[in-house]
């Protein structure tokens, strides 16, 4: 479908000064967010080769109990360390919380960070998506997310399929289904989104029934629906002539982003790549049985469901070429009932995590996939009266896997409670500057101009993990 609506005043090609196109369910925004049509250009003119390096970030919104998961406390008095008991792992030494059987035997493909500092404290994935607090740079937009500086830098690996693609279910506390923002970058280089982010702070989810979430704008918006590709050469020179009226116009970045973007909006329309990869009705029975689909969605409330197939799409599009994918899985605030939330969620998470590692490392792909699984902050050493931990963003934990990372290892530790960082402390940007390391991007050089034409550094002088890269 294309529509141009117009003022009164048009100019001599007859196009309205407020002319805009539209193409299927393609708004500004949509279009905005596929924006590299400046980036090709750029590489094609420096001759840069194009890797394959990708990043699967998979945030557990809410705060993932540390102490329950992969740094259990058995000398602890009974009202910290809790219920769970640890299970051996195919890494000798190396135990993790009995709910992650699968996990223990690809522990030798993952390295357990222990000892992560650096958390601000709010229930906001904003932090794990670009390694800064929420209010920095906050004058200019804020920093961008990972993905982002991946499309700005790096660009797509094919023109059909997104830099950064946001694969975060709808939320009611959407701070937890936060895909990643470009910040000062803008909308041209914000994460394409197939599903809808209804609701809102404190608000609730629309949904379809228990756990549900809808389809959104973006995965509408790759379908050609029903026109032809020779009418929709006839649209591109229609856009042609609106781009000539606009050249009359002060426009806002907004318009400007629409304008660099066309070109990519256009391949993804024309091909089936985005939307195949998007389709997992494309895999084997097996496959998606191995995942599983993490129903019956449990303990969700206002936050993101368990959806297994998301691991499963995420390879999917990395597999297809994209950069970078996030995802909100669960939802992990558990000031009470804690230990029942954890083998729910835990249980789940231990199939589609294990299912991902292993099929990235069947195909060849786990060096090149760094896939990173963490949370906002950890939660309190001391079980509460409702059997439930608080927030506690003193320390917490991660896991990493693949990247082509020395892994099998540990990193870290806390002290016997659980309460603090005691060995090799870890800050969230370490593990930001990680990815971009694996991703091929200096994160102690390379920096970006924020809308005043300032250069800003990716990351606060913070080198990658020296144990994991070497």
């Amino acid at each position: 479908m294309l529509t141009i609506y117009g003022g009164k005043q048009r100019y001599c090609d007859g196009v309205s000064r407020r002319g805009f196109l539209k193409i299927g369910a393609f708004s500004f925004a949509s279009l905005a967010s596929l924006s590299l049509a400046d980036i090709y250009r750029a590489e094609a003119a420096a001759g840069k080769p194009r890797s394959h390096k990708s990043v699967i970030n998979i945030f557990l919104g809410g705060g993932p109990p540390h102490q329950d998961m992969f740094d259990l406390k058995m000398d602890a008095p009974s009202n910290i360390r809790g219920e769970f008991k640890p299970i051996p792992t195919n890494v000798p030494g190396l135990e993790i919380c009995e709910v992650f059987p699968q996990m223990a035997k690809l522990m030798d493909k993952c390295a357990v960070l222990r000892s992560v500092v650096g958390c601000a404290g709010d229930h906001d994935a904003y932090q794990c998506m670009t390694g800064w607090p929420r209010n920095a740079l906050a004058s200019q937009g804020g920093y961008p997310s990972i993905g982002s500086v991946v499309s700005r830098l790096q660009g797509p690996i094919d023109r059909a399929v997104p830099a950064a693609v946001g694969l975060a279910a709808p939320t009611g506390e959407r701070r937890w289904s936060d895909s990643g923002s470009p910040g000062f970058l803008g909308a041209a280089h914000a994460p394409f989104k197939p599903f809808t982010t209804s609701g809102g702070r404190g608000g609730k989810t629309t949904q379809k029934g228990v756990g549900a979430y809808e389809q959104g704008d973006g995965l509408a918006s790759i379908k050609l629906q029903g026109m032809t590709l020779e009418r929709l050469q006839d649209r591109r020179r229609l856009l042609k002539a609106v781009d000539r009226a606009r050249q009359d116009l002060d426009v806002d970045l907004g318009v400007q982003a629409l304008d660099a973007s066309f070109q990519a909006a256009f391949d993804v329309l024309t091909s089936s790549k985005l939307a195949d990869a998007l389709d997992l009705s494309k895999e084997t029975a097996k496959t998606r049985e191995r995942y599983g689909d993490g129903k019956p969605y449990k303990y969700q409330y206002d936050g993101a469901p368990t959806v297994n197939e998301h691991l499963l799409m995420a390879r999917r599009l990395v597999e297809a070429g994209c950069r970078s994918v996030t995802l909100s899985y669960g939802r992990w605030d558990s000031h009470s009932k804690n230990f029942d939330l954890v083998r729910d969620h835990g249980s789940k998470l231990d199939q589609c995590l294990s299912a991902l590692i292993s099929d990235l490392d069947d195909r060849g792909m786990l060096d090149d996939v760094t896939v990173v699984v963490w949370g906002e902050f950890g939660r309190t050493p001391v079980i509460n009266k409702e059997g439930g931990r608080d927030h506690w963003p003193q320390v917490s934990c991660a896991l990493l896997a693949g990247g082509g990372m020395k892994t099998g290892q540990v990193i870290g530790s806390t002290n016997r409670l659980g309460e603090r960082a005691e060995e090799r402390p870890v800050h969230m940007q370490e593990i930001v500057s990680t990815i971009y390391h694996n991703l091929g991007i200096n994160p102690e050089q390379t920096t970006i101009e924020d809308r005043s034409g300032r250069p800003q550094y990716l990351i606060d002088e913070r080198t990658p993990i020296s144990e994991l890269i070497g």
